[in-house]
């Protein structure tokens, strides 16, 4: 039986995931206001193609394009009563990548929906990501990762819902900016060490960050996250740099070799799983794999 994400990081592995699909997508052929999740059903070889592209770069892990797969997302598309359809098929397309040995990490992002603005409840949120976790467990996802997210009490919900319904190990990311005082913090305000005692409460197994930074400031972020507890099993997805605006372009402007040149520092501060977020590249990933197996 091949061994869990924390059996592995338990014996002192450190593991690379993938990179972003977004821009994959968009370059072939996604066009604005298209429903990228639905792709998992129209254009299946495309969505695999992407996954394999990681897989053969040399990642141990690959996500499902499912991270808009909520009930609450899909319905700005009309397809709020396809969310199982769509997100079972996204993991069942990287499971087809991924094959019997590597990971499959079933992406769900937030929802859109603020409870402190009243226009949800807790229970509605429940609901939504059971059904999104449920389908990618039956989809064939190792683990779930809920990423991306700015509150606390919604990335907590989540981590529950995914925990008391399926037996994957959990995954939760936060996603924080860097303020002039030097501090990091989500837009809801939530520092690295505040979120870790609340997910820890909530039963995620593996927490961390992921986009609005480029590598090197995810060393500081990991570094906050160990101060305050020297175990938990971090992840972290960082974007390629800091985005550029060149012309119309939005633009990663961190090289496969300039990420690769910190990420064994980004190791020795305490990531566990290390990977990319917007602008990475299967050229990211293997330049990863090359510096950190």
């Amino acid at each position: 039986m091949k061994p869990t994400l924390l059996q592995l990081i338990s014996k002192g592995k450190t593991l690379v995931s993938d990179g972003a699909w977004g821009t994959f997508l968009q370059a072939k052929g996604l066009q604005a206001g298209e429903c990228p999740e639905l792709w998992n059903i129209n254009h299946p070889e495309e969505v695999l193609d992407i996954a394999k592209g990681y897989i053969d770069a040399g990642a141990d892990t690959i996500e499902t394009n499912s991270f808009g797969g909520s009930r609450f997302k899909l319905k700005g598309f009309g397809l709020e009563n396809r969310v199982y359809e769509i997100n079972r098929k996204a993991a069942e397309i990287s499971r087809q990548a991924a094959g019997d040995d590597k990971y499959v990490l079933g992406s769900i992002g937030p929802t859109g929906r603020m409870l402190i603005m009243g226009d949800v409840t807790e229970d509605e949120l429940y609901e939504a990501f059971k059904e999104q976790a449920v389908a990618l467990y039956d989809g064939g996802a190792d683990a779930l990762v809920i990423e991306t997210m700015t509150a606390l009490d919604e990335a907590s919900i989540a981590v529950r819902a995914a925990r008391e319904n399926t037996p994957c190990e959990v995954i939760c990311t936060m996603t924080f900016d860097h303020l002039i005082s030097g501090d990091y913090r989500t837009m809801m305000g939530v520092s690295p060490s505040e979120m870790v005692e609340e997910l820890k409460i909530a039963g995620v197994h593996i927490l961390g960050a992921n986009c609005s930074n480029g590598i090197e400031g995810m060393i500081t972020i990991t570094e906050e996250i160990r101060s305050v507890d020297r175990d938990i099993p971090i992840l972290i997805h960082a974007n390629a740099g800091l985005p550029v605006l060149q012309g119309t372009c939005t633009v990663f402007p961190e090289s496969p070799e300039m990420m690769a040149g910190f990420a064994p520092r980004l190791a020795k501060a305490g990531a566990n799983i290390i990977g990319g977020c917007c602008g990475t590249t299967p050229e990211h990933i293997q330049k990863l794999v090359e510096v950190l197996k």
